[in-house]
């Protein structure tokens, strides 16, 4: 016997209420997931534009100096060159007196007076200068003083250091600090007063002190100057320090240059060329990155 099975109505209108309620989720799960949005693709070119012409710029530079050296027997070669280079590098921190450092304890001994004179230098360049464009007494009486003293030689003022402080050391820190206070002070004026008048207007209208003057409305508006200052002064500073210890002695690069002229050593000196260039370069480098950390603006 085939028994069969009814279905209320009410159990019917279940059913096709279920039925309709599964029916969006089925469909929900039949979309597809959105794509991911394609990667951008690496710009090679850009690439391209910021390395090869260095590298080009450098064959030239080396193609030309191996073309005038092919018959010299006095000036070195670019391959001569090279192999003393790896030479020195490969044990640059050797010590075998006072007189006899290896190249990156000279190095090190240039970028720490470097580093001395430069640090007072800012210290006393930057305030000197927001003083000098904030007041016009101070800038009527200390402008002729500095046009005077700014393009005298750096190589003047070392004998002054040198009477002054009695060592070489301290003199050549002092040629640094007087050749590298000048860019600081000029660049932090000339950006005090470029301040537009409506922010000191305003800032008076709120009676606002001196300090929150410069500190909350100078400063600011002062940073992309001071630092284009800072980033010359230490240029100046790793210039000076070169010449600096060639005529005091001891131990830096300037002196090893002029130690290897004395033996006649031309290979070492093309050596230091290229280092004195490098460090220069590293160093306007990283004062660069800074500053674009702390401004927007082109410095």
């Amino acid at each position: 016997m085939v028994s069969a099975v009814f279905h209320s109505p009410l159990d019917a209108a279940n059913e096709a209420r279920a039925a309709a309620a599964d029916k969006p989720r089925a469909v929900a799960t039949a979309q597809p997931a959105p794509a991911r949005p394609a990667r951008a693709p690496y710009d090679w070119r850009g690439l391209f534009l910021k390395v090869i012409p260095p590298v080009v710029g450098m064959a030239v530079l080396v193609g030309i100096w191996a073309l005038l050296t092919m018959k010299s027997t006095t000036f070195p070669t670019p391959a001569a060159t090279l192999k003393e280079a790896i030479v020195l590098f490969s044990d640059p921190f050797y010590s075998n007196g006072p007189n006899d450092q290896g190249l990156g304890w000279n190095i090190l001994f240039s970028l720490q007076r470097v580093a001395v004179g430069f640090g007072l230098a800012a210290l006393v360049g930057i305030p000197f200068g927001f003083m000098i464009g904030r007041f016009g007494f101070l800038n009527r009486m200390f402008s002729p003083l500095i046009s005077l003293l700014r393009p005298v030689s750096p190589l003047a003022w070392l004998p002054i250091g040198l009477l002054v402080f009695k060592a070489a050391n301290p003199a050549a820190i002092w040629t640094i600090f007087i050749c590298s206070i000048w860019p600081m002070i000029i660049n932090t004026a000339v950006g005090v007063q470029r301040v537009p008048a409506d922010y000191l207007n305003v800032a008076r209208v709120l009676n606002l002190s001196e300090w929150k003057v410069i500190t909350k409305i100078l400063f600011p508006a002062v940073l992309p100057y001071m630092l284009t200052g800072v980033r010359l002064s230490v240029g100046t500073a790793w210039l000076v320090i070169v010449a600096a210890e060639m005529l005091t002695g001891g131990v830096g690069i300037g002196f090893w240059v002029w130690d290897e002229w004395n033996n006649l050593n031309v290979t070492h000196i093309l050596i230091a060329i290229f280092v004195i260039g490098i460090v220069g370069m590293l160093l306007e480098w990283a004062l660069v990155s800074i500053a674009k950390r702390f401004t927007y603006d082109e410095v």
